[in-house]
């Protein structure tokens, strides 16, 4: 992959704990925007982070893992550059100002705030089983969130 200012950047977010589906949903996800060269971050631990990231390596791609504490031990075995932030869930905000847009899949609280962070910033962002929120675009497929995703960021930044 080769990078530039140009390359397009998508969060995943989700939570640690997730049923099946949307693990297996995060994982398709991860993989799609992998072979397509698109930088994937999430906030680098287990649950959806992993899935996607996992997805993402087997897809060839680049798993960016913005994590909560201040050591790279902490990332899932997927992903490839660890940003150490020391802020706990803080850090929501610096995983959304990384991205042209963001993916949410299932999710709690932690989940919530990134979505949040992510219309607040006026950043498109479609959702999987998750928080029913004016702005947000349910999806259910991954086919669907990659496709929708990129549009919407296209017509942002002229991809």
């Amino acid at each position: 992959m080769i990078l530039s200012k140009h390359t397009i950047r998508i969060a995943i977010i989700g939570g640690r704990k997730a049923s099946d589906e949307a693990l297996q949903f995060a994982y398709d996800v991860g993989k799609l925007l992998g072979e397509q060269d698109i930088l994937v971050y999430t906030g680098g631990g287990p649950g959806i982070m992993e899935s996607c990231s996992r997805g993402v390596h087997d897809g060839g791609g680049i798993a960016v893992g913005v994590l909560k504490g201040s050591t790279s031990e902490e990332a899932n075995q997927y992903v490839q550059i660890p940003i150490m932030t020391g802020m706990g869930d803080l850090r929501n905000g610096i995983l959304v100002r990384s991205v042209h847009g963001a993916i949410a899949i299932e999710g709690n609280y932690g989940t919530l705030s990134e979505i949040a962070y992510t219309l607040g910033y006026e950043k498109p962002a479609v959702g999987f089983q998750t928080w029913d929120i004016p702005g947000l675009k349910a999806v259910d497929s991954p086919e669907q969130a990659v496709e929708t995703i990129l549009n919407l960021i296209g017509t942002q930044i002229n991809v």
